[in-house]
């Protein structure tokens, strides 16, 4: 049973929009000398027992993509244990993701007696963690934490769905969020503004597609599709538009929102090779001025401006019936062991809403879950960033069930090509993806 579990934790990381690269190839510990008697900066649980100034010492897991990132993780620790005022001592260990290996080992530690206190942790991996009974439950902090609104409703929500329960297992740290970029010169030669609305976005996928020349074929497709492996996220967003949703793929609203898809490929608005169209093709597509918007995260924006300077942009998927977005994730979570939660909960709240927010974020490029960070110049002065926090409280996730790595590798490809090129029905499509994801 162990190992069954062990493996599911692989394919269950296989998906996520996140990027999150190999990290450092050594473990390091990265713990300073414990606290001082400074004021508490991490906007903690306000516990009787995180306020004795004797030294409680926390163990940290986490992975850092590269070696400037394991720094400031570094450099944040250090501030931390000098400025926590709680005698809270932080010991880092750094470990590398591994394509994901970095979870097996984690869940591999811990189901075995050993591990750290706290770590950085991908929502992906709750349901097997917390149906060993590993995790601690963070309710009771987040609720008496005077720093709980900071953090948008929805984040939380999002990480009681991970669980499959109404508690919350998971804290929030930092995300991406997708969003669409378009090309505000082409906007202007098509003669329209920046879509408010989903009916709105479908007229503006078609203003923007254009012979520019004259000669009859197409030069400017309106929108990049993804169908490819990773284009189940953006493809997310039709489907709520129209009221739809995952947990009912079959529904008429999910139905009309894979209907709008498809017709945007049928009616010439998207490249040719679309079905077969992943990340590399879209971004190439976007940035050789073949399409004129597409959808991804703030981790493709540095690229673009590279490419367009001021001639690129984003803004929210606009709303329908209903909104979604995607999110990608790496937050943080305490586990059942750890002997002192309130010194924990200290940590991690110091990483969602404290320094340690802006710090990590600033660096990483990565999009905030803290209001008052969100709302500094440097977030607010990036339209890309503006985009991604103004898409915060409507984002979330796919469900996360046993079925969802092979729905989202196979089922959900090989449908949309079928459906894209005319070989099944936009119904008999949404009955198959419904049908494999719950099976």
């Amino acid at each position: 049973m162990k190992k069954f579990l062990i493996i599911l934790t692989v394919v269950m990381l296989c998906f996520g929009i996140a990027a999150c690269g190999s990290g450092s190839n050594s473990k390091s510990n990265t713990g300073s000398s414990s606290g001082s008697n400074n004021s508490s900066t991490s906007g903690g649980s306000g516990s009787n027992s995180s306020d004795a100034q004797e030294e409680v010492t926390i163990t940290y897991w986490y992975w850092a993509d590269n070696s400037e990132y394991s720094q400031v993780m570094q450099n944040i620790i250090k501030e931390f244990n000098e400025t926590n005022g709680k005698g809270i001592k932080v010991v880092g260990e750094e470990y590398p993701w591994n394509g994901g290996a970095y979870s097996e080992q984690l869940f591999t530690a811990k189901i075995s007696g050993g591990g750290p206190d706290v770590a950085a942790f991908k929502l992906t991996s709750t349901p097997l963690f917390t149906a060993n009974n590993l995790l601690a439950s963070l309710d009771d902090f987040v609720n008496n934490w005077e720093l709980k609104d900071d953090i948008d409703e929805n984040l939380y929500n999002v990480m009681r769905q991970a669980g499959g329960s109404d508690k919350m297992y998971v804290m929030p740290w930092n995300t991406q969020i997708l969003y669409v970029y378009y090309r505000p010169s082409i906007f202007e030669k098509a003669g329209i503004g920046v879509p408010t609305t989903y009916e709105e976005f479908l007229e503006a996928i078609e203003k923007t597609t254009m012979d520019t020349d004259g000669d009859g074929v197409t030069d400017i497709y309106g929108f990049g599709m993804r169908g490819s492996t990773g284009g189940q996220e953006p493809w997310g967003s039709f489907i709520h538009a129209r009221g739809g949703s995952f947990a009912e793929l079959d529904s008429e609203a999910s139905i009309q929102g894979m209907i709008d898809f498809v017709n945007i490929f049928k009616n010439g608005y998207a490249p040719p090779t679309a079905p077969t169209d992943g990340f590399n093709e879209i971004i190439a597509n976007f940035k050789s001025g073949r399409t004129a918007m597409t959808i991804h995260h703030t981790g493709s924006s540095k690229g673009m401006v590279e490419v367009f300077g001021d001639d690129v942009s984003a803004f929210p998927f606009p709303a329908g019936v209903g909104q979604w977005t995607s999110m990608g994730d790496t937050n943080n979570v305490i586990f059942e062991s750890a002997k002192n939660k309130e010194a924990a909960f200290e940590w991690v709240a110091y990483l969602a809403a404290g320094k340690g927010q802006e710090d990590w974020t600033i660096a990483t490029g990565n999009v905030p879950v803290s209001k008052r960070v969100q709302a500094m110049d440097h977030f607010q002065d990036n339209r890309f960033m503006k985009a991604s926090i103004d898409s915060m409280h409507y984002a979330g996730i796919l469900p996360i069930l046993s079925t969802t790595t092979e729905w989202i590798s196979s089922d959900w490809p090989n449908n949309i090509a079928a459906a894209l090129l005319g070989e099944k029905t936009p119904e008999e499509v949404m009955k198959t993806l419904q049908e494999r994801l719950y099976r």
